[in-house]
């Protein structure tokens, strides 16, 4: 009955909003209350399940969107985007410019959070979908298949690191496996895959997609474009390394611990844009909060859209379905790596959360290691892997891909929900054939 009335939520759900056009968030709003009311839930805990949803799943975000809105508008408008995208054709050339997207989103993906890396790149796919004139999907599929491969199983990443400890999996050791497993992920589902995407044509939200080419003396040095771009990236890196040589309690590590928060991080980005993107190239103080104002109303509609799906999620949580839908899987008589991937990515689809769906899937996979013997790394890329399962209306990302690129549903199911099953369907593959060589 719980797995029923999911799928009969999904259906009115994609009904409302594709068919019916109803606003998003009321439509995500109305589903998540027929699904709580179906599944038994009081009003009273249908109403809590929406304020805890929506608070949970914005939190985090709505700073972090926020501070990624100003900052990519900012290296939109004032050519740094241009500036980076031009050097890396001349660097690697037309032909292999996706491939260098990758590699950019790769290295990005690593110390970042994966909201923060769609909304400071965004921009630069968009500046070097303009200069090249190659399509869109073409070009930003490749760069973020690696931010998400790297979110869903790579330590430090919240989730990876999470499942590290609960399996009493070694970090180090989970990181190299998973480089190894993560390198074919990304191929297939970025450039690969992006290789078939030349038929959309995509109209992104102007507000992130610069037109104007801009002549070289417009645009700030390459040096100080790629510094305030990539300074998320400089801090969080910086503060990674740090805790690995310094101990917790030097004051050293405590400075990088502050500077080194994703949040205090985009926010020092943000002053130091204003300056170099902005004050320096001659713009005025009202200049910039005109630029970083209109960066903020381009993103309420999307906002309002994840709150949503955190909505959908929360009613999906407190109702006992994704408690259902693992312990009817934990009696299956298979490979407990494959388990830990079907578990998470069944909870994956379900609820949309990857997050939630690895954690999930922790608790219930983790009496299997001791029975089975299982290696506790290779667990935590395959439940990672598997968290990444099909993302689609019920998932945040999902809605972040589809409103920046100003995509229809069935366009990003067909573009964004496939490379997310290519890394998923690839990560696990990687990691049954590792599993040959570190038993």
């Amino acid at each position: 009955m719980p797995l029923l009335t999911v799928l009969i939520g999904l259906i009115f759900l994609i009904l409302l909003v594709g068919y019916f056009k109803l606003d998003t968030f009321i439509a995500f709003i109305l589903v998540s209350i027929g699904i709580g009311l179906a599944q038994g839930m009081t009003t009273v805990q249908i109403t809590d399940a929406i304020q805890r949803g929506i608070g949970s799943t914005l939190g985090f975000l709505v700073i972090i969107l926020g501070f990624g809105a100003m900052l990519g508008k900012l290296v939109a408008e004032s050519g740094a985007a241009q500036r980076i995208s031009d050097s890396l054709m001349r660097l690697f050339g037309k032909k292999y410019l996706t491939w260098a997207l990758v590699l950019t989103g790769f290295v990005i993906g690593i110390p970042m959070f994966y909201s923060v890396g769609f909304v400071i790149m965004v921009p630069l796919v968009f500046s070097v979908g303009v200069r090249t004139g190659l399509p869109l999907l073409y070009v930003g599929i490749p760069m973020l298949s690696a931010l998400s491969v790297t979110h869903g199983y790579l330590p430090p990443h919240p989730a990876p690191s999470a499942l590290a400890a609960i399996y009493g999996a070694d970090l180090g050791l989970t990181l190299l496996y998973g480089l190894i497993v993560a390198i074919p992920a990304i191929i297939l589902g970025g450039p690969v895959f992006g290789s078939t995407l030349k038929k959309y044509h995509p109209k992104p939200l102007k507000s992130f997609y610069n037109t104007e080419v801009l002549e070289d003396h417009q645009m700030p040095g390459l040096g100080i474009s790629i510094f305030t771009a990539l300074l998320p990236v400089f801090l969080l890196t910086a503060t990674a390394i740090i805790g690995l040589v310094v101990s917790e309690d030097t004051l050293l590590f405590k400075i990088f611990a502050f500077i080194g928060n994703p949040i205090i991080a985009m926010l020092i980005t943000i002053l130091v844009a204003i300056f170099t993107l902005g004050l320096n190239r001659g713009k005025s103080m009202q200049q910039v909060s005109q630029i970083l104002s209109s960066s903020i109303k381009s993103i309420a509609v999307i906002l309002l859209i994840i709150a949503g799906a955190g909505v959908l999620k929360e009613i999906l949580i407190e109702s006992g379905i994704s408690d259902y839908v693992a312990s009817h899987l934990i009696g299956v008589n298979i490979s407990p790596l494959l388990l830990g991937w079907g578990i998470a990515a069944v909870i994956r689809v379900c609820v949309g959360s990857a997050t939630v769906a690895g954690l999930t899937s922790a608790g219930i996979l983790l009496p299997l290691i001791e029975q089975t013997g299982a290696d506790p790394n290779l667990m935590v890329l395959a439940t990672g892997a598997g968290s990444l399962m099909f993302s689609h209306i019920n998932d945040s990302g999902f809605w972040l891909f589809k409103e920046y690129f100003n995509l229809s549903v069935k366009d990003t199911l067909s573009t964004w929900s496939v490379m997310e099953t290519i890394v998923s369907v690839t990560g696990l593959i990687g990691v049954l054939i590792l599993n040959i060589f570190v038993k």
